[in-house]
């Protein structure tokens, strides 16, 4: 059977050859091994080396300076240290917090925890059907006991992008603390985290074509302010988050971050046209309904509810040939609605009929011809199946 068309970057990109071939060096008795934190002698020095270089590599691409990032196992795991540690430090400022409705599980379910401690969440409402969680809506939300605001720059499932910097700037201007989830953004939007006015910013190798189990939290060095560390033991990462540095996950995720300075512009223009494509053929084939915002999203997503009759057979054959979600990857185990969808106001039905379509760097327009090809012969074959 041929390969299914790989339609699933939003849960995970392959890495690179190249970087695969940096980490090993990371890896062997001739390459660079040693603990990072050995400073004694030369083989803990050049591993040292690489961690540092691959700290700048991630800080340039998003306009912060090498001592702003903390390693961390992924986006996760800088989502929970960012609210929680935010929220331990500062409890005594003020106990509510601002988030969204159609956020990452990491948030979500951080925030809930974070409420069994006496903490107070609103949970924005985002506009119907397009997910866009506007300015106007934090502004509304802010109390005088508001002490963070946690928004995600790109959703992982629709693909809108969040007005970040109306919001940062609302942050700044009530003395609020302002961390957005930035695991979808990064390699696809400019990222300026002053400019932005954001304080902790959450990043993930392997959404950017690197190697999963490792990320990095921008902590704002330009505002004082420290947070509560998650995990003891060493006092690593200027005490934000101890154990072993991981180097060669840590190089690979800094080669990267460098790679995705590079063509970034001209890859959403290429990906955007791949989106049109599959979704003008989708439209003539059946009946879809588009679930986000076309002209405020990245060009790497195409959510879609299918809404005709017999809509599963369109669907199952779309899991058979293309590898899909129908929802957050995170959630992917668990029956039921994706809540994105739910929220953004489609019925249970239209949320369990939908597919996120996520286009890379390995996507070709050969790819979405052959699906569509596929798609019509058994929209055909099934129209005699089901109606005669």
């Amino acid at each position: 059977m041929k390969q299914q068309i790989y339609l699933d970057y939003a849960a995970t990109t392959p890495v690179y050859p190249e970087i695969i071939e940096i980490m090993a060096q990371s890896l062997s008795f001739t390459g660079t091994f040693g603990n990072p934190a050995s400073s004694g002698h030369s083989f803990g020095k050049q591993a040292k080396q690489q961690v540092e270089q691959a700290r700048q590599d991630v800080a340039t691409l998003i306009g912060a300076t090498s001592d702003e990032i903390i390693w961390t196992s992924g986006a996760t795991e800088s989502n929970n240290l960012a609210l929680k540690g935010v929220t331990e430090r500062y409890s005594h400022l003020g106990k509510h917090i601002i988030t969204s409705q159609i956020e990452h599980k990491a948030i979500l379910d951080s925030c809930a925890k974070l409420e069994t401690l006496g903490f107070d969440v609103t949970y924005l409402k985002p506009e119907p059907n397009t997910g866009i969680i506007t300015p106007e809506s934090v502004q509304n939300a802010i109390r005088p006991d508001t002490i963070l605001i946690s928004l995600m720059m790109v959703n992982n499932e629709i693909g809108t992008i969040t007005d970040i910097k109306s919001i940062g700037s609302l942050a700044k201007q009530n003395n609020i603390f302002f961390h957005v989830d930035a695991a979808q953004a990064a390699g696809k939007l400019p990222i300026d985290v002053h400019t932005l006015n954001i304080d902790l910013l959450s990043l993930s190798a392997h959404k950017v074509y690197g190697p999963k189990g490792i990320g990095a939290l921008y902590v704002n060095h330009q505002k004082t302010f420290e947070i509560e560390p998650q995990i003891h033991g060493g006092g690593h990462e200027q005490g934000c988050r101890s154990g072993t540095l991981a180097t060669h996950q840590i190089v690979g995720m800094g080669e990267a971050f460098k790679i995705a300075r590079v063509n970034l512009e001209t890859e959403q223009k290429r990906l955007k046209r791949l989106q049109h494509k599959l979704f003008d053929g989708l439209n003539r084939l059946t009946e879809i309904v588009l679930n986000g915002e076309p002209n405020q999203s990245v060009s790497n997503y195409l959510n879609l509810s299918f809404t005709e009759d017999h809509s599963f057979i369109l669907i199952n054959a779309i899991k058979t040939i293309a590898a899909v979600s129908s929802g957050s990857a995170c959630n992917s185990g668990k029956a039921g609605a994706s809540h994105v969808l739910l929220a953004i106001g489609r019925t249970e039905h239209t949320a369990n009929n939908a597919i996120r379509f996520s286009f890379g760097k390995y996507t070709t327009e050969d790819d979405i011809d052959h699906l569509l090809h596929y798609l019509k012969y058994v929209k055909e074959n099934t129209n005699v199946i089901v109606f005669n």
